[in-house]
């Protein structure tokens, strides 16, 4: 593993943040309907007070109500925290300048001077890596952004993204990716591994997969909204392995299976950003770090969702 810049030391240092995807977004999580701004306030606040230090948000979730609801919870608290958000190329926005113009956009909603973090949302074929590096090179020399990183990048443009940010002087310091127990992909195809080598901080988005692994879900109570089409046939897959998880986690004191699946991808050198809706979930995900699985037990959950990417394949064929 490549030595961790100073700059992105404390990224390494962080087991485990909160998402705020769900802070007013209607479409998937069914904001408003299933979790208000109250909910979301009492989530935040016992997160903080059971250790959690990093919020990660966007732009374009809740079309910029997720960073706006964030800056007014963050006027009533006095813990010092992280905060990350992150750029989306829309067609009609990119260039190094657009990239500060954002930023700076998602500052004053935020209502802060400066993020921990800012990464690329996303790669698009409008702008290359290149391209997003200087903008993001021009975010850290103007005080805006503490350090820079990428979303949903695959190894050759992270490895340009890379590469471009060095020739400006600065580390990358992460690529925020979907990784869970039932979707493996990036540590199959190499990419956990290229981050761990370069010393980057793989940050995993959606480690719960939509809740699917808390065991709260099934055949018979899907999830509500657009998770119920995604997740169908995957559901009928699913009881032997929430069934194992439950075995392991009675082995840890009573270790719920969220908690297991949060675990497991801290022990597989990952940040899991699970989302919470309520003050229920926000206990339930923090009990997932502070303990670990054991090496024999992370391989009994590899073996058991191993199926799974096969299953992925089939529906992308």
């Amino acid at each position: 593993m490549s030595e961790i810049s100073n700059e992105n030391r404390y990224l390494h240092a962080i087991p485990m943040g909160l998402g705020a995807w769900q802070w007013g977004d209607r479409v998937v999580w069914g904001y408003g309907q299933t979790h208000t701004d109250e909910d979301i306030r009492r989530a935040f606040e016992i997160s903080v007070r059971l250790g959690i230090r990093f919020i990660d948000t966007a732009e374009v979730y809740g079309s910029g109500y997720s960073e706006r609801l964030l800056g007014t919870i963050l006027k009533t608290q006095d813990q010092p925290l992280l905060i990350a958000t992150k750029y989306f190329p829309w067609p009609w926005r990119t260039g190094r300048k657009a990239i500060v113009r954002a930023l700076r956009g998602s500052l004053d909603r935020i209502g802060v001077q400066s993020v921990d973090l800012y990464q690329i949302h996303q790669p698009t074929p409008l702008m290359s890596p290149e391209t997003m590096m200087e903008g993001m090179a021009d975010c850290v020399k103007e005080g805006l952004t503490r350090t820079v990183g990428v979303s949903n990048f695959g190894e050759k443009r992270m490895i340009r993204a890379y590469t471009s940010l060095a020739r400006e002087g600065f580390p990358l310091a992460s690529n925020q990716v979907h990784y869970s127990l039932l979707n493996r992909e990036v540590e199959k195809n190499g990419l956990l591994a290229r981050c761990h080598e370069l010393g980057m901080r793989l940050i995993a988005y959606s480690p719960l997969e939509g809740g699917l692994l808390t065991g709260k879900y099934s055949s018979a109570n899907p999830p509500a909204g657009l998770r119920r089409t995604l997740y169908g046939e995957m559901l009928r897959r699913l009881p032997p392995v929430i069934k194992l998880m439950q075995e392991i986690g009675r082995e840890h004191g009573g270790k719920t299976a969220g908690q297991v699946a949060l675990n497991w991808v801290i022990c597989k050198g990952g940040m899991p950003i699970p989302g919470a809706k309520n003050q229920a979930q926000a206990e339930e995900n923090a009990g997932g770090c502070g303990w670990e699985l054991t090496q024999e037990e992370v391989a009994r959950l590899d073996e058991a969702t191993d199926d799974f990417r096969e299953y992925r394949r089939e529906r992308s064929a």
